[in-house]
């Protein structure tokens, strides 16, 4: 069984520039100012030869259990409790404060083996530092640089006790996990005990984080009536009806002109490659006010990824006319997103725990549906006769010759169009095309592909 080391400490100490160092990706959001981490955060880490689970998580503060900074403690705590071996982080160039005594009370009372890193000792500095942090109780310091990789060995030497060997993976197994789907990819190299990677993202206070939390059946991501809790893109593993899933709570984006702040831009950043390493991404609507801009938004981006997509009308125990808006929502769904027409409008209530069940089947026909195959005879066939019911016009007097259509690939569903002149096809038809293509083949709400491949004049020959 893999170990587990936790990376304690108060805030601004470098915890989670350390977990990027062992994870060997930047993973967690860093920032100098205090309290960037809220969530814990759990990734795989390699420190020379062993092989351990690390946890990123909130810097340590005294507060009231109600309040977002005692939520964020209690996310820590649960930390400390899943940890074998616990890493507790000092600022050795800050030297001492007055919240370190009972923070290292607190990892001491804990009974888990506790080792003490002094980072930002690089260089010279935090001599000074290293030797106060002896009247915390813990043992030798191990003086680190999370920044600069200082003191690498030396931490080494303090794991290893804790953590037994494990064999080294090969390459492919090392990079099973890895949040990236290949938007070039097909459906035959897929691996079928890979998890499904789905993404949830929407607007700040859509409930990203409690309906994960329902989801997964524990309190994992921090929840709060606060907008933009979550900072960290947080990834879960969850398994539904057999079916393995990697579950990834984002932060809330903002219109774009609403964002100021550095560590917001982090944040939304953070969401975008979450975006584009999913396979099946769920917006999440607030149900008492679906369909803002902002939402419109969102799901024209995952569409522009060519990403599977799922709408979620989150806060649905709030809806009083539950059959006459979702009459109504889909009859604007089908008018505002004619992109991925079709797509499932799934109600939900992420408080309550209604709807889940539908929520993760749309997931699973919305992901099927992105990997659908057509033969290219089939395709020929619908392809003749919308081609009867209507032509593709003329232009400069000379009409536009389709000759044939094939599927080039999925994941989504991509169309390669064969003829002369199709450089000249009007945007409308080609929207014809792809709103048959997906009425005749049953492909709703899922991204569609057109790519015109045009023949050779033989007579352009030695033209520029």
């Amino acid at each position: 069984m893999t170990a587990i080391v936790a990376l304690i400490g108060r805030p601004n100490v470098g915890k989670s520039t350390l977990f990027n160092r062992l994870v060997g990706k930047k993973l967690a959001l860093v920032d100098d100012r205090p309290g960037v981490t809220r969530d814990r955060r759990e990734g795989d880490a390699t420190l020379g030869h062993l092989r351990f689970k690390v946890i990123d998580t909130a810097g340590l503060e005294d507060a009231d259990k109600d309040s977002l900074a005692g939520r964020m403690r209690a996310q820590t705590e649960t930390a400390i409790a899943q940890a074998d071996v616990v890493l507790f982080m000092i600022d050795a160039r800050l030297g001492l404060t007055p919240m370190d005594q009972p923070f290292a009370d607190l990892v001491r009372r804990s009974g888990k083996p506790v080792i003490l890193l002094a980072n930002k000792a690089e260089g010279k500095k935090g001599t000074e530092g290293i030797m106060e942090s002896y009247s915390l109780g813990l043992g030798d310091p191990v003086p680190f640089s999370a920044e600069h990789g200082e003191g690498t060995s030396d931490l080494l030497e303090a794991l290893a006790p804790f953590i037994p060997d494990e064999p080294e993976e090969d390459e492919e197994e090392a990079w099973a996990d890895v949040p990236a789907a290949d938007s070039d990819g097909d459906e035959e190299d897929l691996d079928p005990d890979r998890p499904l990677r789905v993404t949830i993202i929407g607007r700040p206070n859509a409930g990203k984080s409690t309906l994960v939390n329902r989801i997964i059946g524990e309190e994992r991501m921090l929840t709060g009536p606060e907008a933009g809790i979550t900072r960290d893109t947080i990834s879960v593993d969850w398994e539904w009806r057999g079916r393995k899933l990697k579950l990834f709570d984002t932060a809330g984006m903002r219109k774009r002109a609403r964002i100021e702040e550095k560590l917001e831009k982090l944040s939304v950043a953070d969401s975008l490659r979450a975006i584009r390493f999913a396979e099946v991404v769920v917006v999440l609507l607030d149900a008492t006010i679906p369909f803002e801009k902002q939402d419109l938004t969102l799901v024209d981006l995952t569409e522009r990824e060519g990403r599977a997509v799922v709408i979620g009308l989150n806060k649905w125990d709030l809806v009083a006319d539950k059959q006459g808006l979702l009459a109504e929502l889909k009859e604007k769904a089908h008018h505002l997103l004619a992109q991925v027409r079709g797509v499932q409008i799934v109600p939900l209530s992420g408080i309550a725990g209604e709807g889940i069940d539908r929520l993760m089947q749309a997931v699973i026909t919305a992901y099927d549906v992105w990997n659908r195959r057509i033969s290219t005879a089939r395709i020929n066939r619908w392809l003749e006769g919308a081609l009867s019911a209507h032509p593709p016009p003329a232009v400069a007097g000379r009409r536009i010759k389709i000759r044939y259509m094939t599927q080039a690939k999925a994941r989504p569903p991509t169309f390669a169009l064969f003829g002369n002149q199709l450089d000249h096809l009007p945007v409308s038809y080609t929207r014809y095309l792809v709103n048959s293509l997906r009425e005749s083949f049953e492909l709703p709400g899922t991204p569609i592909r057109l790519h015109r491949r045009g023949g050779e004049n033989p007579f352009d020959k030695g033209r520029k």
